[in-house]
């Protein structure tokens, strides 16, 4: 992104403290310090993050692949079933801005790796700690809501740690890459999970996306990083707690500006329907097709969406270097990735063919994944400085109402008895985010103190 080079153009979110900040400063000191990685580290930094996302939503899908058996297991209703399904999202949003705060201080790449051994340590003792306890309602609400504490600050710290570390004509390729690790890994545990529970009963989803999840902590600590980059010295953890006045963080200026609450609006809209759709479409396909085989519609959506992913990355890069604005693709990829998408949902709540519903299910959700290259970089092109703490705003806003979707849902499945309603409410939420985006978004830089260009 081109926002001139002069020291005019000097990024209002910059003046940090800690060690990101010294690196970054010492580079340009020097002079020829080159910030983003080279091809060959970019190479196995996406692998790797890819891996991450991937056990994110392993460790994140345990519950809702295992809601029937976990309902039947501990006598739960639907209501109580969507209590634990949502209570997730209450953590989640509580460290979506604090986590990005964090990573645009002392590296996004730190705050994944604690995240990661943190939520993975939690899945692997769950199914240990529910024999000691006969309050199991409240134990599974609590760890769920732990859990969403622990995997908030993941999707911001990515968003800084690319921001910083990748160039803008390749950053929509490489987040769609990392960013498919999401369907990757409900694929994985929809797949796999499905068959340990069927063989084993629902502890051993846990058992296996837990340890995996400490393994890749483990791996990534001991091939990717170096005993330097390992140490969080107290005092710049403590700065990076402490969103303060030092920080300079530009409030005012930055939620002045239209495109940012565009973004904001659009990103709250698609996280909370995706939630909505994560949480229950389970439920739907074993309640509406009990004769169906779990690991069919728990694999093959997100088995399309990796490839739909992937191509939305490549299109968007390919256009924008061919010459058209980064604004009209951004707007693009978000009318497909919103709007389409909710068509597929509409329609898959019409259907009483399990064939078509498995098509309708796959087009919605594999069609989501163009976001990744609308509103997901949107951010980074608005505010790259502070792009950590930009996405955790919006991801906040996404979890505070995919709580209230992801409730509503299951409220609406007790009290009408039909899953039109669910979908009616993932259309809706993603038209307002949608046309929010629309009439509002912009690619401009805003996080400058003068003139910047117009992509």
């Amino acid at each position: 992104m081109a926002a001139g080079g002069g020291s005019r153009n000097v990024p209002l979110c910059s003046a940090e403290h800690g060690p990101r900040a010294a690196q970054r400063d010492g580079m340009r000191r020097d002079g020829g310090g080159d910030p983003y990685w080279s091809r060959p580290e970019s190479r196995v930094w996406t692998v790797m993050l890819l891996l991450g996302t991937c056990l994110l939503y392993c460790a994140r899908v345990t519950v809702p692949v295992c809601a029937v058996a976990l309902s039947t297991h501990f006598d739960w209703d639907k209501k109580q079933s969507g209590i634990v399904l949502s209570s997730f999202f209450w953590g989640y949003c509580l460290t979506q801005i604090v986590g990005g705060h964090i990573s645009d201080q002392i590296g996004g790449e730190k705050v994944l790796l604690l995240s990661a051994s943190a939520w993975g340590f939690l899945t692997v003792i769950t199914p240990l700690l529910t024999h000691v306890t006969s309050a199991h309602l409240v134990f599974m609400t609590s760890s769920r809501f732990l859990m969403g504490l622990l995997q908030g600050v993941y999707f911001p710290s990515l968003a800084s740690l690319l921001s910083q570390k990748v160039r803008e004509s390749e950053r929509a390729f490489t987040y769609s890459t990392v960013g498919t690790g999401s369907q990757f890994g409900t694929l994985v545990i929809g797949g796999a999970g499905s068959l340990l529970l069927d063989w084993y009963g629902w502890e051993s989803v846990f058992y296996f996306s837990g340890l995996l999840t400490l393994l890749w902590v483990y791996c990534t600590c001991k091939y990717l990083l170096g005993e330097k980059e390992l140490t969080i010295p107290v005092d710049y953890l403590m700065r990076g707690l402490s969103i303060s006045k030092q920080t300079k963080v530009p409030w005012k200026q930055l939620f002045k500006k239209a495109p940012i609450w565009a973004v904001i609006i659009a990103q709250l809209s698609t996280a909370s329907t995706f939630f909505t759709l994560l949480s229950w479409l389970p439920t739907f396909f074993k309640e509406t097709f009990p004769d169906s085989k779990g690991w069919v519609f728990n694999v093959v959506p997100w088995l399309v969406a990796i490839p739909t992913s992937l191509f939305s990355g490549f299109l968007s890069d390919h256009l924008i270097n061919q010459g058209y604005k980064t604004i009209t693709i951004r707007k693009f990829m978000q009318v497909i990735g919103s709007g389409v998408s909710s068509i597929f949902a509409l329609c898959l709540g019409q259907t009483s063919s399990f064939c078509k519903a498995i098509v309708f299910a796959s087009a919605s959700v594999g069609l989501q994944t163009f976001n990744h290259s609308g509103i997901s970089v949107n951010v980074q092109d608005l505010a790259p400085s502070c792009a950590g703490l930009l996405f955790g705003v919006g991801n906040t806003g996404g979890a505070l109402l995919g709580v209230i979707c992801v409730y509503l849902a299951g409220y609406l499945i007790e009290t009408t008895g039909s899953w039109i309603s669910v979908f009616n409410l993932v259309a809706a939420v993603n038209s307002i985010g949608l046309c929010a985006f629309l009439v509002f978004g912009e690619a401009q830089r805003v996080d400058t103190d003068s003139a910047y260009m117009d992509l």
